[in-house]
């Protein structure tokens, strides 16, 4: 099963009360809806994926040990698609203790954690707008380690994986989030 949007929208509303968080799960969503759409999938179960990853992170206290399987036990028993349940439980391999090894997880580590560079990368422009971020920029921020530091680059690399080159996959990202930028503010 796949929520009605607006019933997903009020599940993450309902745990997730930081204004930041909202905007991250929302370019997440965008992303993953696109990187979907670009490769032939279920853009739909993609995107759920995306809108709900970080659905227990405030509960979990972003817990490295507890975040992602928690919010993946709890959409396992509200009947969520397993694919997206696994996704989500592995988005963060620390807690899961296991390797991600399918597309699905590999492009919603990458899609979820691109959108952190390319918020700290608008942020840093004069006018703070998605809109203006250029794919070259992010790509040359990927090789700057101090540069939204906490970032994990190796996990945005994740989308060579599933064969989309870091330069498309910025392109893609910036997109999407370009779509939706009045709604994150940005």
């Amino acid at each position: 099963m796949i929520l009605p949007r607006e019933e997903a929208l009020t599940l993450l509303h309902k745990y997730v009360k930081n204004e930041k968080m909202i905007a991250h799960s929302l370019a997440s969503e965008a992303v993953l809806r696109a990187l979907a759409i670009h490769l032939g999938r279920n853009a739909e179960a993609w995107a759920q994926a995306g809108l709900l990853h970080d659905v227990d992170v405030e509960v979990t206290n972003a817990n490295a040990y507890t975040h992602g399987p928690e919010g993946a036990k709890w959409l396992a028993e509200m009947g969520l698609d397993g694919d997206i349940v696994d996704a989500i439980g592995m988005h963060n391999e620390i807690a899961s203790g296991k390797e991600r090894s399918t597309e699905f997880q590999h492009a919603l580590a990458a899609g979820e954690t691109i959108t952190g560079l390319i918020m700290a990368t608008a942020l840093v422009y004069p006018d703070k707008k998605i809109a203006s971020v250029k794919t070259k920029s992010v790509v040359k921020r990927m090789k700057e380690k101090a540069f939204a530091a906490s970032v994990k680059r190796e996990n945005i690399l994740e989308c060579e994986m599933i064969g989309v080159r870091i330069d498309e996959f910025a392109a893609l990202a910036i997109a999407a989030m370009v779509e939706i930028a009045d709604e994150i503010g940005l």
